[in-house]
């Protein structure tokens, strides 16, 4: 195939407009200018092709060469990736610094992974066995944490012709032939995908475990499923890193592809640091030797950061393939919608509700759409779980971004002001949150946890839902003037608040609460509810369980009781509490 050559007839921030002989394609990966800029193609017309450029475009001048690779933007998938940082467009960013020092300047040739390093391979085929794409020929350990499955190549299907033997191998070595019909091809360690281009699976599988993230108020209120879509939506200061953070270092799945696109570069810095300080809570090794991150500042190129997008999500799939859990996290995408409106602007394109273009919608649902639980070509499952921060200019919900969002997730964490600002953490309001999977996962709850642990949180929103009507009330009237079993309502809903769904990161115990504490917590509380409830009845005065100073011996359980051999400390909690009421009751 010829390859397509053209010159810049206009520039205009990232997008520059090529004139010239040849036929380039939509998606192809192209090199802009004498520096060989990395750009896509994103429109084809008679006379000109747009074309939209990855990095740097000052100093581009009109007339420069720009050159088709007839190839789409792809990015390398390989041994390598976890433990790594890269830019937008796979470039790893300790390469870069070596070359550049601590700014990223344009033009710069470096390979997406190591190839000179070289990996204990072991093979797990032989010549005569008939493969096809996702089948696993080879594994090595790519990290202390992750084995790397070496898959072959989704568009191929053939018989080993000849495969190489164990040892130490670079990515780009060829370590099996495979007759395809009347041709041979070449595997290699490595494959090359198409970013934009979702990894090909064999069926979707309904969804039915939950991503445990050892976050209560996520947990027991608004769970997400493994191989879901979730949103953290909140105005600035809300905690939407944050609350990020402490999912990608706590929740049960496999790997972690951490994404922070368009954020500040203090916040990935320490990013950075705390991963490369954690532990791993199940295996007790590094938190990193399980993580790849994608940083794409808020001063680097804008049309990199749709790309990291797609970066990360397809190296998520790569590792679903070999039949891992994965859990991606995107911060934010509303720093990656406003690239787009930027490049649509540019192109001149008739904008839409607050200037957005007119296809923000379908862009989210093609990123959200991938998530998912699935059965692979090698007949392993695997999962992508999708959780996207979303930052509403002045937290106002209503904003194009969050709202279609809201169109290709079921799970919706809101995150409030009032509750930040009131050192509420996670600061997830109970009110305007929402999860759909909570039909899905109710008999794995039931099930692995408690026979009626759906009930329990059904009672405990109840409570919640009634305290908030009952608050309008106290702020027009005061609290003193309502009967004694809505001051009883009040009471259990704060221990509920503080208690449970308040969490301390910093706290070796409160930081991760494994499920089966988190249900012995409900027990207690809803223990708690039908006491008070008793002593409501019996016209007891609440001031005397007020001076028992029991409600605060249950709010301290976070801290109180360990996360471990838990049945001894609850059971004389439980014993207290009844003592305690048995007296008051009389």
């Amino acid at each position: 195939m010829a390859i397509a050559n053209g010159t810049i007839l206009g520039i205009n921030g990232p997008v520059v407009r090529v004139i010239g002989s040849g036929s380039f394609e939509m998606q192809e990966m192209v090199y802009v200018g004498d520096e060989e800029l990395i750009g896509e193609v994103i429109g084809v017309t008679e006379k000109e092709t747009i074309v939209q450029v990855y990095e740097e475009t000052t100093g581009l001048k009109k007339g420069e060469k720009v050159t088709g690779t007839s190839s789409p933007l792809a990015i390398t998938l390989a041994p390598g990736i976890l433990s790594n940082i890269f830019d937008g467009i796979e470039r790893p960013l300790k390469d870069i610094k070596k070359l550049s020092g601590a700014f990223v300047t344009r033009g710069l040739k470096v390979t997406n992974l190591d190839e000179e390093k070289e990996w204990d391979v072991k093979i797990k085929a032989a010549a005569g066995d008939v493969v096809s794409g996702g089948d696993i020929i080879a594994v090595t350990q790519e990290t202390s944490l992750i084995e790397h499955r070496v898959m072959i190549p989704p568009e191929i299907k053939g018989t080993i012709e000849w495969i190489a033997s164990d040892g130490k191998y670079k990515i780009t070595d060829v370590i099996a032939k495979v007759k395809c019909g009347n041709e041979i091809k070449d595997i290699t360690i490595a494959q090359k995908w198409p970013i934009k281009k979702s990894r090909p699976y064999t069926v979707r599988q309904p969804i039915s475990r939950p991503l445990v993230t050892g976050q209560r108020v996520i947990d027991a209120f608004f769970p997400l499923a493994k191989g879901g879509a979730a949103a953290i939506p909140g105005g600035f200061g809300t905690g939407k890193t944050m609350t990020q953070h402490q999912l990608a270092k706590w929740c049960d799945a496999d790997i972690i592809v951490y994404i922070g696109c368009g954020e500040r570069g203090n916040e990935m810095t320490q990013v950075l640091e705390e991963f490369s300080e954690l532990i791993d809570p199940k295996s007790g090794k590094p938190l990193l030797d399980r993580t790849v991150l994608i940083a794409n500042t808020s001063n680097m190129p804008v049309a990199a950061r749709e790309a990291s997008i797609y970066t990360g999500v397809t190296l998520a799939e790569y590792y679903r393939d070999m039949g891992y859990d994965v859990a991606l996290m995107a911060d934010s995408t509303s720093r990656w919608a406003e690239a787009l409106r930027e490049i649509s602007g540019r192109l001149e394109e008739m904008p839409a509700e607050e200037g957005f273009p007119a296809y923000l919608a379908s862009r989210l649902s093609q990123f959200y759409e991938r998530a998912g639980y699935v059965t692979n070509l090698n007949g392993s499952e695997g999962s992508v779980s999708i959780i996207g921060a979303v930052s509403p200019q002045g937290g106002d919900f209503s904003e194009p971004v969050t709202q279609n969002t809201k169109r290709f997730i079921r799970c919706f964490w809101a995150l409030d002001k009032p509750l930040a600002y009131a050192r509420h953490y996670p600061a997830i309001h109970w009110l305007t949150s929402y999860s759909e999977y909570l039909g899905e996962l109710a008999d794995w709850y039931n099930t692995n946890v408690s026979s009626d642990f759906m009930k329990k949180r059904e009672k405990l929103m109840a409570i919640l839902q009634e305290e908030s009507g009952l608050m309008e009330i106290v702020k027009l009237i005061g609290a003193d003037v309502l009967p004694d079993g809505q001051k009883a309502t009040l009471e259990v809903a704060r221990t509920i608040r503080v208690g449970f769904l308040q969490q301390n990161a910093f706290h070796a115990d409160d930081t991760y609460v494994p499920l089966e504490k988190q249900n012995r917590m409900m027990d207690i509380i809803l223990l708690f509810d039908k006491r008070i409830k008793e002593c409501v009845e019996k016209g007891v005065v609440l001031s005397k369980v007020s001076e028992s100073g029991i409600a605060e011996d249950i709010i301290r359980i976070k801290y109180t009781i360990g996360n471990e051999n838990i049945d001894e400390p609850f059971a004389a909690l439980t014993k207290k509490i009844n003592d305690t009421f048995d007296s008051i009751i009389g």
